[in-house]
């Protein structure tokens, strides 16, 4: 009768396990496929910052567009927008992490006011363009 013990392999050494080559396999396979995944995940967050960016000023162009036409003159600071409840709150950049558009006046010298906004950090598109700006 022979006896055998659990997890050998039958040849009598009983050293079960990974040899330190098919360790460092393993492991150059998982830093290759790295190398591959992570330079696409960060553009991929960049790309989703920079679509976030163009919504929040086309959200805020239209909101001043919006209090023009109703209040006959362009909002003093983005703050008037809120109050006067066209946004709920003002958005933020997600590029800066801030609240801290850039304000541009209107090109008609006899209207004062927020006529556009841009970021203060304008995001490149990938032809090297700004982006929302």
């Amino acid at each position: 009768m022979i006896f055998r013990a659990e997890g050998g392999t039958g040849d009598g050494g009983g050293n079960a396990g990974f040899t330190l080559i098919e360790l460092m396999v393993v492991m150059v396979l998982i830093a290759l496929l790295l190398t591959i995944a992570v330079p696409r995940y960060f553009a991929t967050v960049d790309n989703g910052r920079a679509s976030v960016q163009h919504q929040n000023i086309a959200a805020l162009r239209d909101a001043i567009d919006k209090y023009f036409g109703d209040e006959g003159r362009y909002p003093v600071t983005l703050q008037d927008l809120v109050d006067k409840h066209y946004l709920r709150e003002i958005p933020v950049d997600p590029l800066t992490d801030g609240r801290d558009w850039v304000s541009l006046p209107p090109t008609d010298a006899s209207l004062t006011g927020i006529y556009d906004v841009r970021s203060a950090r304008p995001a490149a598109t990938r032809q090297g363009k700004e982006n929302g700006g």
